[in-house]
């Protein structure tokens, strides 16, 4: 009994250490979720496949079903054997890349239908399985742009539907935002005016790898600098209008009064 007891604490830690046998097989997605395709594109999901030295690979196994329903239909996209090997799938457009220690699913011409989650299952020599999932969806257009105001604070706030990655600027007067206008949040969402009083109008642009979209706040009109001066200078010609005028009377109630003097002199004379 000493020697099995002895023997049991010598083994059992020599088994922890040893590298994992038959069932360490594992296998993820490399994609980051959720992976978003463009209608017409190409879609590849990537996976890479881990085993220790005592296993093989039999089977790599791609699969699909949609990411809603109450009994949603799971479809077989491809099914190929473990070696290093490129097989078609089940349906045209469809191929997968077998290699050493990773596999690859391309769809050609990508449809809206093809998204949903996908499974990927590597099957080894002894039949043991091993699945990874990977949600794909379409990557949408950008959608309802609109712009909203708290007077209060002095905000403007952005907003968008459901774009995907969608990508915020303003715009103010049609000229990109300076310190003098205001200040754009990190997330490009909000801007923050400091110009005082809030006036023109305010653009947001909001765009993604499917195009763009904007929407408009409009203040009261701002008073340009050309229209400054075009004030001041009218502002200008009217006094000296006035000026010119209070002095041509002056100088013609002057010389009213010079020649009523004189006929009053001449008209003395003529008595005398």
């Amino acid at each position: 009994m000493d020697l099995q007891y002895f023997l049991c604490w010598r083994v059992a830690p020599l088994l922890l250490l040893m590298p994992c046998g038959l069932q360490c097989m594992s296998v993820h997605v490399l994609n980051e979720e959720p992976v978003h395709a463009i209608p017409g594109s190409t879609l590849i999901l990537r996976a890479r496949i881990e085993y220790g030295p005592l296993e093989e690979v039999s089977m790599v196994t791609w699969e699909r079903e949609p990411e809603t329903g109450i009994t949603p239909e799971k479809e077989t996209l491809a099914t190929c054997p473990g070696k290093n090997v490129k097989c078609a799938g089940t349906r045209p457009g469809v191929h997968v890349n077998v290699e050493q220690q990773e596999t690859t699913l391309q769809i050609s011409e990508y449809r809206r239908e093809d998204g949903g989650v996908f499974a990927v299952t590597v099957t080894d020599h002894t039949g043991a399985k091993t699945t990874a999932y990977c949600i794909v969806r379409e990557y949408e257009e950008v959608h309802h742009v609109s712009v909203s105001i708290n007077i209060s604070h002095s905000v403007l706030v952005c907003g968008e539907a459901w774009g995907t990655e969608p990508h915020f600027s303003w715009l103010h007067e049609r000229v990109a935002i300076t310190k003098t206008v205001g200040k754009v949040s990190k997330d490009g969402t909000t801007l923050f005016v400091t110009m005082a009083p809030i006036c023109g109008h305010f653009t947001c642009m909001v765009s993604n790898k499917r195009g763009h979209s904007s929407a408009t706040y409009t203040a009261v009109p701002c008073e340009t600098e050309g229209g400054g001066k075009t004030v001041a200078v009218v502002c200008l010609v009217l006094l000296l209008l006035l000026v010119g005028g209070v002095l041509a009377f002056l100088l013609w109630r002057r010389h009213r009064h010079n020649n009523r003097g004189e006929r009053l002199h001449e008209h003395l004379d003529d008595n005398f």
